[in-house]
């Protein structure tokens, strides 16, 4: 009993969430989930891509235009290029589920404000009322999809009643629901990446609890809101393969799964399988070969390297196509392997960031905003591995700089900077040691020399012009810094899951929760 008591009595004066957890997981997250919101509102009064910048503005102005389109036009011709739809101009490039997305924000923009969407006259719409339903659409989103998914998550990976997990609770439900990252992109940059982001969570929860059917539904509904989401493909693929070998019918396991996401698709995909014709005018525009192996300066290997190799000079379209998609099998491989052979929920998440990461590094026509993929999994580990997440978080926030630089968004990417640093320094926490190759292959003076370049960059980027001849030499530097330490991450996360125990059977598999 004395023992009991002075356990309680250190848990009440070391960690600054006791107050909290005496409430339960409900009351953690709502608080939590009330301060994300506040956040999120405070960056959203900043502007956001293209703003006051004609004649084709940028993202919000695409998001919008979906939203215009798909609620004046009928859905057989939401794809077509005609005279009511000019594909040159922001036209649809995301799957059927974000196009039923744009729909509903559409009707709720046209309720409020019709002028917002009406057709051809609201194109570079930028009333004060228009924004505020904008980025209302965005808000509602998140709460509605994304904060609900990482509920599901803290329930299923916290499902031991020990006082130290719930500690690691509270931490976890802020590192997910103030991912700097997201915030930034979705309700300053603005995208609805929370919808897509919200079903992999889902789908990642449904596995970790054993109900592999409903997370391939969840799967599959964020890889037809967007097609990036294929970036974890490998992994669900792979551990649930690896799930299937291991049952007692096998083939019957694969044939309920495979079902199931025809099923999920056919349903999504419905009013475009009456043709072959209007099937492969949706698929022509997910994949957007026509903009080069790369865009802008993304901290991948293509865009990294073509400071010695002129990857877009030398090599054709197709050329570089072969070349990166060969380049991604072969470096998803390993962590696929791994988990076909033995399958485990760490594994899974391990799995998933590696998988990412080598689209992310790999991959055709990658964007600076494809960080955020790999950072899920990174921040569904961040309580295993906590170095490598705030190490990963801080280098895919300055890859992303220089775009929200352009965005006008310093601001708000300084202050979440300083709570996403407040937050991975809140006492009491129970820190794990797993992360320690990166102290071995790197070694103390150098991560510092690192951090200080980090910083430099920041600071010189903002106040310095760079030198005529090489105009974009400060966003070079900043991509190619990145990259490696990307590379280095990835590196890492693949090692640590090779190193993983390989559980034996399939019922330890179900039960051995991270």
């Amino acid at each position: 009993m004395g023992k009991g008591k002075k356990e309680k009595d250190t848990t009440t004066n070391d960690d600054c969430w006791w107050w909290l957890l005496q409430k339960g997981t409900t009351a953690v997250f709502v608080t939590v989930g009330l301060f994300a919101l506040l956040v999120r509102v405070a960056v959203s009064l900043h502007p956001y891509s293209g703003a006051g910048s004609p004649p084709k503005f940028g993202d919000y102005e695409a998001q919008r235009h979906w939203m215009e389109i798909t609620i004046n036009l009928p859905i057989k011709e939401w794809y077509r290029n005609s005279s009511s739809n000019d594909l040159s101009y922001w036209g649809l490039d995301y799957p059927p589920l974000t196009a039923y997305q744009s729909f509903v924000h559409g009707l709720f923009l046209r309720f409020f404000h019709p002028n917002s969407v009406a057709l051809f006259a609201s194109r570079g719409h930028e009333s004060y009322l228009g924004k505020l339903l904008m980025r209302w659409t965005v808000l509602s989103s998140d709460a509605l999809i994304f904060f609900p998914a990482v509920l599901y998550f803290i329930i299923v990976h916290y499902n031991q009643p020990s006082r130290s997990r719930k500690s690691e609770l509270a931490w976890h439900i802020a590192v997910l629901l103030l991912s700097p990252c997201l915030i930034l992109i979705d309700h300053g940059h603005f995208q609805f990446n929370c919808i897509s982001l919200g079903f992999t969570i889902g789908a990642v929860a449904a596995i970790l609890s054993g109900k592999d059917l409903a997370a391939s539904v969840l799967y599959c509904l964020a890889l037809n809101h967007k097609q990036m989401s294929a970036y974890f493909a490998p992994a669900f693929f792979s551990h649930l393969l690896g799930k299937c070998l291991r049952c007692k019918h096998p083939i019957l396991e694969v044939l309920k799964l495979g079902l199931l996401v025809l099923g999920t698709f056919a349903a999504v995909w419905w009013p475009y399988l009456y043709s072959t014709q209007s099937i492969l005018e949706v698929l022509s525009r997910l994949a957007p070969f026509e903009r080069g192996i790369f865009e802008d300066y993304v901290a991948n290997f293509w865009c990294a390297s073509s400071v010695l190799i002129k990857w877009k000079r030398l090599f054709t379209t197709e050329s570089l196509k072969l070349l990166s998609f060969t380049a991604t099998v072969i470096t998803c491989l390993p962590s696929m392997v791994q988990q076909i052979k033995s399958p485990s929920s760490r594994g899974f998440l391990y799995g998933l960031l590696n998988s990412s990461f080598s689209f992310y590094l790999f991959s055709f026509q990658v964007h600076e905003k494809s960080i955020l993929l790999p950072l899920l999994p990174a921040s569904l580990l961040a309580v295993e591995e906590p170095f490598m997440f705030r190490w990963f978080t801080q280098f895919a926030m300055l890859s992303m700089f220089p775009l929200i630089c352009r965005d006008g968004l310093v601001v708000p990417y300084l202050a979440l900077l300083a709570l996403f640093v407040l937050i991975l320094n809140a006492p009491g926490q129970h820190r794990a040691t797993e992360s320690n190759y990166f102290h071995k292959y790197l070694g103390s003076a150098t991560m510092f020399l690192i951090l200080c370049c980090y910083f430099v960059l920041h600071i010189v980027y903002l106040t310095m012009h760079p030198p005529e001849k090489y105009p974009f030499l400060f966003e070079a530097i900043i991509m190619n810094l990145c990259f490696s330490q990307f590379v280095l991450v990835t590196l890492g996360c693949n090692i640590k899951q090779w190193l993983l125990n390989k559980p034996a059977n399939l019922e330890e598999i179900e039960k051995k929760h991270i």
